[in-house]
Order: structure tokens, then sequence, then C-alpha cells
């Protein structure tokens, strides 16, 4: 805790349906955090934004509690833990993990704490007042990991949810395998960018799809090819390139593993391109929910089509690793200060942006 100071945050006390966001957020005064026994309290030094941020300011698909202070990824310096904390210590560089689970039911001793029955997304669900845009953050000793050296504040929070569900969606669900061609959706995006790497990593050959001004970004960061996915046609111009590996390796044309979160507009072309016994994972739709599906190519086909959350801390310290290691790096579009929460969700809301976009406060 910082004694005797003025503790800022950013929150709003009402929904914006309208995306109003200028309106409802303002940087105000919160109480000082007290760690509970099994709590870490660290000192904000970067945090992420993500589309739950968005979400939740709508107050749909859930009411979330007001007042509200959003953020799900966030990394600082610890400077006060509970008395029955044992492996974060004062002045520990910490991340958080913000899948909030009980950790005692079968589901979350059996691996699978992204499925817990009281599992709660840490600055989406949680409140009133809990959340990362906040100078000082407060969280479980469970909910935080320490950062790897060579790995910055801003590279662990840009990472945080977002190399979590990546590799929880490639590895985890997918069981993505050497050799294969793997479509990356959005790789623009935080799990986009990440995805690019993790599936390079496995030494995969990677088709990325981006709007047409983030493709030699998605290229730079490991892409083997990217396709701009706003053509009407943009699935002719991936099985093309699939043809052409193919001439040149001897595999059937198409894709083996498809990574999609922007679900309703592209789902059913993405079922299109996959090969028999292709994988299609996905972890959300940002273009809406209802998408119109050809069942014949998932039956005829055996195509698998698994759904995807977070991921467990476990996964979060593997991407963590490999960023300690260089092997991966956050790709960080943008940084706002408290001041400027809804310049910065603007932006996010307006998709022109490539990776993640940051926040911090101003004496961060």
């Amino acid at each position: 805790m910082i004694s005797g100071s003025i503790l800022k945050a950013v929150v709003y006390e009402e929904y914006a349906p309208d995306d109003n966001y200028a309106k409802i957020l303002k940087v105000k005064d919160i109480p000082d955090p007290k760690p509970k026994a099994n709590e870490v309290v660290f000192k904000l030094k970067a945090a992420a934004l993500n589309y739950n941020d968005i979400w939740g300011m709508r107050g749909v698909p859930i009411a979330i509690p007001l007042p509200h202070v959003s953020g799900s990824d966030a990394a600082g310096d610890v400077v006060a833990v509970g008395e029955d904390v044992k492996t974060i210590k004062v002045g520990d560089r910490v991340v958080s993990h913000s899948n909030l689970s009980c950790r005692t039911c079968a589901l979350c001793t059996s691996g699978r704490e992204f499925d817990c029955t009281n599992r709660q997304v840490w600055g989406f669900q949680t409140g009133p007042l809990w959340g990362a845009y906040s100078e000082l953050v407060h969280l479980p000793e469970v909910n935080v990991s320490k950062i790897p050296e060579g790995v910055s504040y801003e590279d662990a929070a840009a990472a945080s949810m977002t190399i979590l569900t990546s590799w929880h969606m490639l590895v985890g669900r997918a069981k993505i395998t050497p050799g294969q061609t793997v479509l990356i959706m959005g790789g623009g995006s935080g799990v986009g960018s990440f995805g690019i790497q993790i599936a390079k990593l496995y030494n995969c050959t990677v088709i990325a799809t981006a709007s047409a001004d983030k493709l030699d970004k998605c290229k730079a960061l490991g892409a083997d090819y990217a396709v701009d996915h706003r053509k009407e046609d943009w699935h002719k111009e991936v099985f093309k390139i699939t043809k052409d590996i193919a001439a040149k390796t001897g595999v059937r044309p198409g894709i083996d593993l498809t990574f999609d979160h922007i679900g309703e507009t592209h789902f059913n072309k993405q079922l299109t391109l996959l090969n028999y016994g292709g994988t299609l994972v996905s972890c959300g739709a940002t273009t809406g929910y209802d998408a119109k599906i050809d069942l014949r190519h998932i039956f005829f086909k055996g195509i698998n089509v698994l759904g995807s959350t977070q991921g467990t801390k476990a996964e979060m310290d593997l991407g963590l690793y490999w960023m300690g290691k260089g092997k991966i790096k956050a790709e960080i579009d943008s940084t706002y200060t408290f001041e400027q929460a809804a310049e910065a969700h603007t932006k996010m809301l307006s998709g022109k942006f490539f990776g993640k976009i940051m926040m911090k406060p101003e004496n961060a």
C-alpha cells in the first residue's frame, strides 16, 4: 500500500450501451486495498485492454457489478502480502492470472479451472471496484505469477490473458503438432498475434488473416502467408496457398487447424477450408455468434469443432517462459494514461490497432 496516498482508478457507475465511453469513464478515488490473508497487493506498472471491457461497459451479455473498475491484465511491483502468502514477497515483479476459480471442485482439481462452476473473470465479472485499472491491484496469491527476467511489465501485461488463451486453444485443446498447416484468423489481434508465434514455435506453416494494413506485420511476427479477410473471396486465396503448399510437400490441400475468434461472418468458410480430420478451435465471436454452418463439412470430413475459454495458470506460465527465452514477444500497439481511458477503449472498438492496447497510471 502507499501510505497516505490518494488511490486513483478508472471507474464507471453506469453502463454505456451506445459505446459513449467518455460519458461514463472517470478517474476517481477508491479505497486503498488491504490484502486478505491469501492476497498480494501490487503497484500497477502496466495494464492491457480486452474486449470484455467493452462488454462490461455495455452491460451485456451480463450486467456486471457497479461501480466498476475494469481490466483483467495487470503487471507491477508487489508492495504488500497477506499473512498466508508463501511464494510471493514484497518487491517481486508479478503479472495477473485473471481466471478466479474455487481451486477445490472436481473440475479445478482435474486441471479444468476454466470450467469451474464458480469461475469469474477478474476485472470483468468481479466487483464492485475490483479490476486492473487502479494504481494498486490486489489478487489471491494463486492468481499472480512472477515475471521472468527479460520480460517487461508492458509485455507481461499484454500477454497475461491473451497468451493464456492462445496457448490453451492451440496446445491444450487443438493439440497442435509440428508440420501442420495452421490458419490464424485475426492475426492482428492480441490472441492472433500470439497464435502466430505459438504455431511457429511448433514449426508449423502459418497462414494469417487480417485487414490489408496489418498483413506485413503478421508476416513480421512469423506468418508464412497473410491474407486480407475483409475480401469476400478471402477463403479462395487461402485454399490456393494450401494448393501451392501441397504441390511442394505432397500432402492434401487444405488447412489442418484453424484458430478462430471472429465468429459468425467467417465461420463456415473456415469449415470449407479444413482438411479431412481437421480441427477448428474457437474462443470467441467478435462479429456475432449466430453462424450459418453447413454440417456436411463436419460429418463428411470428420472435422473437430472445439470450444476454448481462457486456460490454466500453468499454460500462462509456459507462454511467459518462452517470452523470457525470446521466442515469443508481445505486440504493443499503443499506450494510454488513465485520463485517456475513453480514447483507448474507442480505439479498441474501432479495430484499427495491431496487438494490444495498454493503459497505465500517470506515475507508473
